[in-house]
């Protein structure tokens, strides 16, 4: 009884490692696969490190069992590397040091949620506060901020222009206004502010949701960096569009009794549009990247992760400063999950990431990336 309960016990792992397999091996393909038409595939994409740490447990449970069963979850990785490559940063031995380098610039992005001055509670006030003395703290020559809020009424809501020109020393912005509140109390967008001047700018407003009545915005401004001119690009491209209810059906999705399963169709459709949204942005991002004749540095809420087709094609030759100076998964989102990252810092390949930092902080959604670079030559490499 012993032997037959030994056999079929085995016989269930392998059969649950090949599955495994198949679905890693499938989310592999994710970055090669148009979203738009494939977003059921795509999803994948967001739980590719839970696969890998599945697979990763199958080789040690094999090996240690001198079982060769786990060649077969080795294999895989083997195969995926590629993907692993883009999700895992390699650098543990990496620190940050506050003090700037001479000749680097420092590049901050961040999504910083409205300064969440929507909120008039006192937890508004203190998270605005919070935001900008962290930005303080790490003092970057440029800031890329998505979500970034301005007001128009002073008396109903603290302006933020004034107070990065004025007190954080930033003479220079761009700041693309992609919503309006109806009453024009505010107005919010992605914004660049720079202490080197900045040159020509352009904005390119991307297409909404079919029941929005705005979308993103892909902007640039080339900086002249001590006569070294580089292209800054910050977008924020297209959400989920998540509210409270979402977040609830997903955290209950398996519990059939109370009608989420029916409620999650609502979800799904909402990650269709979004993938289908994304890719055709992405292709607009990649397109005007292409085209700079500049060295070009972009800053990114992507919301979406690394096996994505987003990612593929926005990054190309690109280096991703999270894996050319990270460790670990780089969580940028607090919600949902412990492994997404969807903000991103890419830079030319003539301009070196010299060190990168992310911080877990409690005032926005998403956590402030910083990386400093040093420029090469100001031909395009």
């Amino acid at each position: 009884m012993a032997r037959f309960v030994r056999k079929l016990s085995k016989k269930i792992f392998i059969w649950i490692n090949l599955l495994a397999v198949a679905v890693f091996l499938l989310a592999c393909m994710t970055g090669y696969l148009t979203p738009g038409r494939y977003w059921y595939i795509a999803v994948l994409g967001v739980v590719f490190p839970h696969l890998l740490l599945v697979l990763v447990g199958f080789v040690i449970f094999w090996a240690g069992f001198k079982s060769r069963w786990f060649l077969l979850s080795l294999i895989a990785l083997v195969i995926g590397w590629s993907q692993v490559s883009r999700v895992v940063g390699m650098h543990p031995f990496n620190g940050f040091t506050l003090e700037k380098k001479e000749g680097t610039l420092r590049v901050m992005h961040w999504n910083v949620a409205r300064f969440d001055q929507m909120n008039v509670t006192a937890s508004g006030n203190r998270n605005r506060q919070g935001d900008l003395d962290y930005i303080r703290k790490m003092n970057p020559d440029i800031i890329c901020m998505a979500e970034f809020l301005e007001s128009n009424n002073p008396r109903e809501i603290k302006q933020n222009i004034p107070y990065f020109r004025d007190s954080l020393h930033f003479p220079y912005y761009f700041l693309a206004p992609d919503y309006r509140r109806w009453d024009g109390l505010y107005m919010h967008g992605v914004a660049i502010f720079s202490k080197y001047p900045l040159l020509d700018t352009q904005r390119i407003r991307f297409a909404g949701p079919e029941n929005a009545k705005a979308g993103e915005s892909l902007i640039h401004a080339d900086a002249d960096v001590d006569g070294k001119r580089i292209r800054i690009f910050a977008t924020h491209l297209q959400s989920l569009r998540f509210d409270g209810n979402d977040y609830s059906v997903i955290k209950d999705v398996t519990n059939v009794e109370n009608g989420a399963v029916n409620k999650s169709k609502g979800v799904l459709r909402k990650f269709r549009q979004a993938y289908f949204l994304r890719s055709k942005q992405a292709e607009i991002v990649k397109r005007e990247m292409d085209a700079s004749p500049y060295p070009s540095v972009l800053c990114a809420d992507f919301n979406d992760v690394p096996n994505s087709f987003t990612y593929q094609k926005i990054r190309g030759h690109h280096h991703d400063a999270f894996l050319s100076a990270g460790f670990g998964l780089g969580r940028t989102f607090s919600s949902l999950s412990p492994t997404l990252r969807i903000d991103y810092i890419f830079t030319d390949p003539g301009i070196d990431v010299l060190q990168f930092k992310k911080t877990v902080l409690p005032f926005s959604d998403h956590y402030p990336l910083v990386a400093d670079l040093r420029l090469a030559d100001p031909a395009r490499h």
